[in-house]
């Protein structure tokens, strides 16, 4: 099917639609945690791509001494600055105000550019299996588990985790091939062993509970651009809460990212493509999804 026929289907027509009386509270608090010292563009483009993607409130939690230069550059979230290492990484002193963070959300998004600092590895290990919402987990919060998926698991909530094919062997240990097969099984695998939904980035992005596996038909080459999984963290965070189904969230984002990729690479072409354009074109490519 070419890019101009592209029709959604019929199952994944499942937004609701907004009442008259809708207010910001009945769209999710989303909460995204992540940043450290020259990555605090990755919170950011996760932020403003739940906003995008029809979140009602978006807070961003980052080292405290970033802030001042992420601050600004997001008008429409609201901020929860931690207490961080002389470094700009997370570490044992942001383990309360970032529980208390926590608490206030409805779903949190938790990893990108959090930077892989021996303190911040130790309180994500600590945080994670803590986590009693519904949880993204993403870059370096997945990395902070390598080697260990099995401490992933065990949470009462969903589960969605987000590893390019890098992270997944450092999670599991096993590259998975370039073929369909050997991805479904890899993102099978990851998805029992983490007890939630793997998503699989890549050229067909797979996405596997453990029981069905489903590989995305949207995207183009111009995706390969930093910042883009940032978006798509955002994404799946937002239409987790809107959704209420890991699986079904996880299928829906993945399927409006490449969409709104298609756009963009359509609007403007290939080369030059930036996750900003993806983040324009995600609120046309989702109204496709509503019910």
């Amino acid at each position: 099917m070419s890019r101009a026929t592209f029709e959604v289907p019929r199952e994944l027509k499942v937004i609701p639609r907004r009442l008259p009386a809708a207010h910001k509270g009945d769209f999710g608090r989303i909460l995204v945690v992540g940043g450290c010292v020259g990555m605090h563009g990755a919170p950011l483009l996760a932020g403003k791509a739940a906003l995008a993607s029809g979140a009602g409130l978006v807070t961003i939690a980052l080292p405290r001494s970033i802030y001042a230069v992420a601050g600004p550059a997001e008008l429409r979230a609201t901020w929860r600055p931690l207490p961080d290492s002389t470094q700009g990484f997370l570490d044992a002193s942001s383990s309360a105000p970032l529980l208390s963070a926590i608490a206030g959300a409805d779903v949190v998004a938790l990893g990108p550019g959090l930077g892989t600092a021996p303190a911040t590895v130790a309180l994500l290990q600590e945080i994670v299996p803590r986590i009693d919402k519904p949880l993204v987990l993403d870059a370096d919060g997945l990395n902070a588990f390598a080697g260990e998926p099995a401490r992933i698991a065990g949470r009462r909530q969903a589960t969605i985790v987000t590893p390019h094919p890098g992270e997944l062997e450092r999670l599991t240990g096993h590259k998975p091939g370039d073929d369909d097969e050997s991805r479904r099984l890899a993102a099978l695998d990851l998805a029992m062993r983490v007890g939630g939904t793997v998503v699989l980035k890549g050229h067909r992005t797979v996405v596997s509970n453990g029981l069905e596996s489903h590989f995305n038909t949207t995207g183009n080459p111009g995706m390969a651009t930093g910042g883009a999984g940032d978006v798509l963290t955002g994404c799946v965070a937002a239409l987790l809460h809107a959704l209420h189904d890991g699986l079904l969230a996880a299928r829906v984002a993945v399927l409006a990212h490449g969409r709104a990729g298609d756009l963009a690479a359509a609007a403007i072409g290939e080369i030059g493509l930036t996750a900003t354009d993806l983040l324009d074109r995600l609120p046309e490519a989702l109204a496709s999804h509503v019910a």
